[in-house]
């Protein structure tokens, strides 16, 4: 009679091997902490080599305080640690935030480390700091390059990795094809340069695009031009970047009247009378001439593909246009206002600036600023 197989502790039987391989792979499953949230962009960063080299390229000092913007389970952030003065991680996940504290914990860098649990985009203030290293969640790659680029006093540099094709828009030159609003606000502010590409195979889950690391210097001092105004210009020129900038102001009627409120606004401040009454022009404008805004959000040429909206203006017109014209359509009423408005773009496309037959994929920075300082000579702002 065989011997009864021995039983170990965990109640399988020694001489049972494909048993205690099934115990191995439950065992395994039970060790993972938790899933990846892929929906607040986590794919943690598991190449030790690109994190080193990351780190690297920022060129730390022993003096540096460094921000970390969604430091995941801290692969990056021990390396950090390794180089830096100071390390303040924002992390939005408290189970990640519980893994980063468990890996630094009891270790001298532990004391090095503060921990901030939240959404950076949320944070009233962001602490002093000297360099920004982020892996950054591709949900918020525009608002906190505008966020970092924002900060004051400026910080020496930022090393952040972004899906490529976003990467791509930060640094693109006029004519390219993904030449955008960002393209020129970014480097409106900031000198931008390519550190390296990283393929999806180095994250945990792999995302479903690649990545680029990019270096973010922003300039000091920094230019002397409004942000919102510098903004404005730039939202109404790009919605439909392909056209002409005499199309883009005097052919698209929400354009006009947003203006025209501005313009109300400066006269008021300025203490500027305006005739309101009707224009003595001619009282219906050509259809041909100014294009009906209720068509625009599903224009195709219009410039939406890197996180910038439609501006809401174009909205609000469009739903007060169709309730005004509804009984006639073909009518287009205008006031002297509108028309003095009118006249000044006019004016500032193609006598100041001589940028009226341009499109703004083709305009550089340069452009823009003879462009704003044009209108804002005039009295037309955008904020």
């Amino acid at each position: 009679m065989p011997k009864s197989a021995r039983k170990g502790s965990n109640g399988i039987t020694k001489s049972d091997p494909y048993a205690a391989a099934a115990v191995r792979k439950k065992s395994s499953h039970s060790n993972n902490i938790f899933r990846m949230n892929t929906d607040l962009g986590q794919h943690i960063l598991k190449n030790p080599g690109v994190a080193q080299a990351i780190v690297d390229k920022a060129d730390l000092k022993q003096s540096d305080i460094v921000l970390e913007i969604g430091p995941g389970s801290g692969n990056l952030t021990v390396k950090i640690l390794e180089k830096a003065k100071r390390v303040i991680a924002i992390e939005q996940d408290p189970r990640m935030a519980a893994e980063l504290t468990k890996k630094v914990q009891g270790t001298p860098a532990a004391k090095r480390l503060d921990l901030v649990l939240g959404d950076v985009i949320k944070q009233e203030k962001l602490p002093y700091f000297d360099v920004c290293i982020s892996n950054t969640p591709y949900q918020i790659s525009s608002p906190l390059t505008f966020r970092l680029l924002a900060t004051s006093p400026a910080p020496r540099c930022c090393i952040l990795m972004f899906q490529r094709e976003f990467a791509m828009r930060l640094f693109a030159r006029p004519g390219d094809r993904l030449y955008s609003r960002l393209s020129v606000n970014a480097q409106m502010w900031a000198k931008i340069s390519h550190v390296m590409k990283v393929g999806k195979n180095n994250f945990n889950p792999p995302p479903a695009v690649e990545s680029n690391v990019v270096k973010i210097v922003p300039k000091v001092p920094r230019p002397q031009v409004a942000y919102e105004e510098w903004d404005g210009l730039l939202r109404v020129a790009f919605v439909r970047k392909n056209k002409t900038l005499r199309s883009g102001f005097l052919g698209t009627s929400s354009v006009l009247e947003m203006l025209e409120a501005n313009y109300r606004t400066f006269c008021a401040q300025n203490d500027i009378t305006l005739d309101d009454g009707p224009s003595d022009a001619s009282s219906a404008v050509d259809d041909m001439e100014i294009e009906d805004d209720a068509t625009l959000g599903a224009d195709e040429e219009m410039e939406v593909g890197d996180e910038d909206d439609v501006p809401d203006f174009f909205k609000e017109a469009a739903d007060r246009r169709a309730k005004k014209l509804e009984g006639n359509p073909n009518r287009k009423k205008r006031g002297k206002v509108a028309e003095l408005v009118r006249n000044k773009v006019k004016k500032v496309l193609e006598v100041d600036s001589e940028l009226a037959d341009k499109r703004a994929r083709m305009c550089d920075e340069g452009d823009f600023l003879k462009l704003l300082y044009s209108f804002n000579q005039e009295g037309i702002h955008f904020s």
